[in-house]
């Protein structure tokens, strides 16, 4: 059985949506995964991916914030990718799921980071977030990120995720992250 994808469609699609309906399903504490299947709220899944939304609302943050029109289409990619992510984290393990992050998001994100730092490079110190708005943003999102990171860890902990490319994806965008917000300190 394959995992319904029409909000995920209605999402990335780039079409008109109708009106948000109140369906009141989720009042009693649980939500659907895109198969239709009925969890907790508090359930890993949803704590994973509600994580890549929070983390994407911090990316929305610094995206406001910051004037470079670079920075802003990176993180654009960003949360187009965790969308995806997030896609593949709402489908139960042994489900057919045609959205995942491969390992060619995790090479841009290095090849980024190497760019990122040609230009700025990195110094040697501990870093106190908060040089200007969009880097503090950057910051507030690579802490949630390793927050996803950690519960990513704790569905494969409970053999609910069997996709290794999911760690590598999170752990190298905290990293990805961390150089952005550096680079956003002096260019953003």
């Amino acid at each position: 059985m394959k995992c319904s994808i029409k909000k995920l469609t209605r999402i990335t699609g780039g079409r008109d949506v109708d009106n948000f309906k109140f369906s009141q399903k989720g009042d009693q504490g649980e939500t659907s995964l895109l198969s239709g299947e009925r969890v907790s709220k508090a359930s890993l899944r949803p704590e994973t991916y509600g994580t890549l939304d929070e983390a994407s609302s911090a990316l929305g943050l610094s995206k406001a914030f910051t004037g470079n029109e670079k920075i802003r289409q990176m993180i654009e990619t960003i949360q187009e990718d965790l969308v995806i992510l997030g896609a593949e984290l709402a489908c139960e393990k042994g489900r057919k799921n045609s959205h995942c992050i491969e390992a060619d998001r995790t090479l841009r994100l290095e090849k980024w980071i190497e760019e990122l730092q040609k230009e700025v490079p990195l110094a040697r110190r501990f870093i106190h977030p908060g040089a200007n708005t969009a880097s503090a943003a950057l910051d507030l999102a690579r802490s949630i990120i390793r927050r996803a990171e950690r519960r990513a860890v704790s569905l494969r902990d409970a053999g609910l995720l069997e996709h290794a490319g999911v760690h590598s994806y999170l752990n190298r965008l905290a990293d990805y992250l961390f150089v952005l917000a550096r680079y956003a300190e002096k260019k953003g």
